[in-house]
């Protein structure tokens, strides 16, 4: 079975999706507790939120939950964000800091190293196959990381998340003016907040590929789930706050794709 699911567009733009997916492998799902079966730090609805926002767009995502292996963690294990409470490659806990196994169903480092293997490393190929693809094409390609996240979690941030998160680990990860263009239209977008660089900078596929003196540009996108659907079970989608996050959604996705290197 695929577990990576591939649109291929034409133009220069290309959509990381590595977080909403639900699928959970047996011997996963078997040794997950009720906390961890509820899957509640999966990016909900995120594939639908963006469908059809922009033709030829390339799109890349994995259907495994991020529980099993988290495909935006470095496969080292390191983390990205030291000094500040996060979850790991293959989590142990949810975003609340609660057990996501049954008692001594962890997994081992040989789970681990199995599950990179099996499910990390075959999305990063696909996402680098289609990012050097578009930048044969036309000389550039800009990686867009789509994620989203409950606007309230105390073990992770204080207070209450912004709207819009956009990261480009302090501007390195792309071209200055990708990062204006983005942050501006999200500042200009009436009732809703935005920080660059804030909590969330770029998770490792934003730092791994985001080289812009060799033509690859990448910026991470982590929306408030409260600007698009309801932040507790049963997840639901809320239509009107869906369509218009997406107008400006499709506004960004629009002066991406138009964008050029100067």
């Amino acid at each position: 079975m695929s577990t990576i699911e591939i649109t291929r567009g034409e133009g220069p733009l290309v959509l990381g999706l590595p977080h909403t997916g639900t699928w959970l492998p047996d011997d996963v799902a078997n040794s997950l507790n009720n906390t961890g079966l509820a899957l509640a730090d999966t990016d909900w609805h995120i594939h639908d939120l963006y469908d059809g926002l922009l033709p030829d767009v390339t799109t890349v995502r994995t259907i495994v939950h991020r529980y099993v292996v988290d495909v935006n963690r470095a496969p080292g294990g390191e983390s990205l964000y030291p000094g500040q409470n996060t979850t790991g490659l293959c989590p142990i806990t949810d975003f609340d800091g609660n057990p996501i196994y049954r008692n001594g169903a962890e997994p081992d480092a040989d789970a681990v190293a199995a599950r990179l293997s099996a499910w990390h490393r075959p999305y990063h190929a696909a996402l680098e196959a289609e990012l050097a693809r578009v930048r044969s094409r036309h000389g550039y390609a800009v990686l867009y990381d789509c994620h989203s996240i409950r606007s309230h979690i105390p073990f992770l941030f204080d207070g209450t998340l912004p709207d819009f998160n956009i990261g480009t680990n302090g501007g390195a990860s792309c071209d200055p003016g990708i990062e204006r263009a983005v942050a501006g239209i999200c500042a200009d977008a009436q009732s809703y907040t935005s920080v660059v660089n804030g909590r969330f900078r770029g998770g490792w596929t934003t730092r791994h590929y985001g080289r812009p003196a060799e033509g690859l540009h990448a910026i991470q996108m982590e929306l408030a789930q409260s600007t698009y659907m309801l932040e507790r079970p049963p997840w639901d989608y809320l239509d009107s706050r869906a369509d218009r996050l997406r107008e400006h959604l499709k506004t960004l996705l629009d002066a991406l794709s138009d964008w050029r290197p100067s």
